[in-house]
């Protein structure tokens, strides 16, 4: 552990936490309210859990007069720890919405290693009815919650934010640092003020640890407040150590005393061992670090190409207050890889602990919960059956069951009777089945994302290169065409700039198939997948497909992919197919598009490096991939990227549109770090460089 010198600690311990995590395990009072069986402790006041909220956390953090002085268009950051039943965040979202400005956003990230399930939260917040109106969009959007993970909730067009971090306090806060170097600890997103509001210290001890303070201090800046119902020696002593000045003040009811804390001006220079040996770095190479914290006075980006990422990143910057031009080279937007009539919204799961599977179940539920207002416009939650239509999908369903078997809200394990029974014909094989997937027209969702005032889309522009202005970037040399960001989502096409040709990106030909709908396949009821997909019928039209060509350029339609799409229903749907096989293929309708993706199929989304500096600063890992550099990434200030989404363009690219909102604004990420640094562009120049390709 890194201590400063004069005894403040700074670093996060690296020690797994090795307690499972498991819903909270509840008793209920004479008077309905909850505590923990656990730990034996109440989770809010029993005289009056509202008015404590608003006593220790909104009162001594001053809240109300610091967002009356508040700008337009910023953003607030309240970090807490212990989510419990929610309280805490509905009084000050309920503050908020009198006190802030329109524009602003409020970010509440709370971490909590023991949720209440979504019965047990309905009845602790019944228990405060003047917050129903708040309380009810809560449970809504209340996760499922499948093991540690983050978990990013919207509310009221994005004026509200809530990250849910599932972990023991310290490793998740630990998961919100750009690094846990403490050398760079000013480039992680700062919280504004902290409400501390686990169990007691007396009844839980090893929430408050120097890991937690740690973290706190490396989160803070000068002016970060913190508030916390406890005076116990463990809490007054760990906010010392994380640097805060602090105050005893009144409690609340029967509570004599509590804590409230501010960060002064004055903070410690770190202490910063070297290493002995070049060989000894402590902590992971910095390339990831984007040194580039701008603040943007002119809220203004632009967007080259109009798809799914485009439109999902438009969306996320113009709910944030920004400006934003999105150019189109087509003349309709959704042209091209977003251009088929129906997707599917589904992703792999997986029992591995890994960056794809994580992301594939991260982007789900976030995706989920983001179409959950827009289904009667954009398609239909029909639900998806993915068929264990093989031996390795009959393994992989098995292998899943154990850790999704208390998830049916998200995906539910069932027989081939039951598949047969929700696809309304028959399935020969058993399945798992997503209750809140369906099948979605992607132009229509790219309609409804750029509906917005601040969004201005811009048709028939082929932009063919960026250059950097002192004003940001221009497109084209058009001076009409400059802002001081710059986002590319034009998937494969990214690779015509000379800023992003060095990205390893794949082109994969895709036909769908448009099958007419027959008097057997119009019982279809949700959406079937198996080697390949079919949707319900719409507008007497099922699509079918796709396939995948590597390394094809033809846009014409094949009767050959047609016939691949129709012998990829063939093991769940042989009793439907007799009449589209008997027809001619030639007359068959489709469609041919071009999917991005990239060696690992994990999309690239964050800032574009500086090819030659990052290259020239890292170049000692072509020697030893754990060399002690001393210095930060190097990325091209304003320049963005988001593609490589591959099949999973519904699943993927609302949440990716977040975590790029996310490093613009310099706000929290909705994603654990290892995972931001999983999604960075820069990635493939690190691994190169280890394996001594450049």
């Amino acid at each position: 552990m890194v201590r400063a010198s004069a005894g403040r600690i700074w670093s996060v311990s690296s020690n797994p936490c090795q307690d499972q995590i498991h819903y909270a395990q509840l008793n209920w009072d004479e008077d309905g309210q909850p505590l923990s069986s656990v730990f034996g402790d109440v989770y809010f006041s029993r005289v009056n859990g509202l008015e404590e909220t608003r006593h220790v956390f909104l009162q001594h953090n001053q809240l109300a007069q610091r967002w009356e002085a508040l700008p337009e268009k910023v953003h607030f950051v309240i970090a807490e720890t212990g989510f419990g039943s929610g309280l805490n965040f509905l009084a000050a979202w309920e503050l908020w919405l009198t006190t802030a400005p329109r524009s602003a956003q409020l970010h509440f990230v709370s971490v909590e290693k023991f949720p209440l399930d979504k019965n047990d939260l309905i009845r602790a917040l019944a228990l405060w009815p003047e917050l129903e109106f708040l309380s009810q969009q809560l449970i809504d959007a209340y996760p499922c919650i499948v093991g540690e993970g983050f978990h990013r909730l919207s509310f009221m067009d994005g004026r509200i934010k809530l990250t849910l971090i599932i972990n023991d306090a310290a490793r998740g806060f630990s998961k919100l640092l750009t690094t846990t170097d403490p050398l760079y600890s000013q480039y992680s997103a700062k919280v504004d003020a902290w409400f501390l509001d686990g169990f007691a210290p007396s009844k839980n001890p090893q929430m408050w640890s120097e890991d937690l303070f740690s973290c706190i201090h490396q989160l803070s800046n000068a002016g970060t407040s913190a508030a916390t119902f406890s005076a116990a020696a463990i809490v007054k002593k760990g906010l010392k150590f994380a640097g805060f000045a602090i105050e005893k003040v009144t409690g609340f009811g029967r509570k004599r005393e509590m804590l409230k804390a501010i960060m002064p001006n004055n903070s410690q220079d770190y202490f910063y061992p070297q290493p002995a040996y070049k060989s000894a770095s402590t902590f992971p190479s910095s390339w990831s670090i984007n040194t580039n914290l701008d603040i943007y006075p002119d809220k203004h980006a632009l967007i080259i190409g109009a798809g799914l990422a485009g439109c999902s990143s438009a969306r996320a910057l113009a709910e944030r207050g920004w400006k934003v031009t999105l150019l189109e080279r087509n003349n309709a937007i959704a042209s091209e890889a977003s251009g088929n009539p129906q997707g599917v919204l589904y992703a792999k799961l997986s029992y591995k602990e890994e960056a794809q599977a994580e992301f594939n179940l991260t982007s789900l539920q976030f995706a989920q919960s983001f179409y959950s207002s827009h289904w009667a416009n954009i398609g239909k939650k029909t639900g998806v059956l993915q068929l264990a239509h093989c031996d390795s999908e009959q393994v992989l369903q098995t292998q899943l069951q154990e850790k999704f078997a208390a998830a049916d809200e998200l995906v539910q394990f069932v027989s081939c009777t039951k598949a047969s029974e929700i696809a309304g014909v028959p399935l020969s094989f058993n399945a798992i089945y997503f209750p809140n997937a369906g099948w979605i027209n992607p132009a229509k969702l790219c309609e409804q994302l750029v509906s917005h005032p601040l969004i201005n889309v811009v048709t028939g522009i082929a932009a063919f290169n960026i250059q950097r202005t002192e004003h940001g970037w221009c497109i084209n040399n058009d001076r009409e065409l400059q802002a001081p960001v710059v986002i590319i989502a034009n998937a494969r096409d990214a690779q015509h700039f000379e800023q992003t040709q060095h990205l390893p990106i794949k082109s994969i030909r895709g036909q769908v198939t448009y099958l007419p709908a027959t008097i057997a396949s119009k019982e279809i009821k949700t959406v079937i997948c198996s080697e390949g997909y079919i949707a319900p019928a719409s507008a007497g039209i099922h699509c079918t497909g796709a396939t995948f060509n590597l390394k094809e350029e033809s846009k014409e339609l094949r009767v050959e992919d047609h016939q691949t799409n129709l012998e990829n229903l063939r093991e769940p749907l042989q009793e439907l197919l007799a009449e589209w096989e008997n027809s001619d293929k030639h007359s068959l309708d489709g469609r041919v598009a071009f999917r991005c993706t990239l060696p690992d199929y994990l999309p690239a989304v964050g800032p574009v490096a500086d090819e030659p500096a990052m290259l020239h600063s890292f170049a000692s890992l072509r020697k030893n991939a754990r060399a002690f550099i001393q210095d930060t990434g190097k990325y091209l200030p304003g320049l963005y990227l988001n593609i490589g989404h591959g099949s999973r363009g519904l699943a993927y690219t609302p949440l990716c549109a977040e975590i790029l909102a996310a490093h613009i604004n310099n706000e929290p990420q909705p994603i654990a770090r290892d995972l931001v640094n999983a999604l960075n562009p820069a990635r493939f120049l690190i691994r190169d460089l280890i394996k001594n390709k450049r």
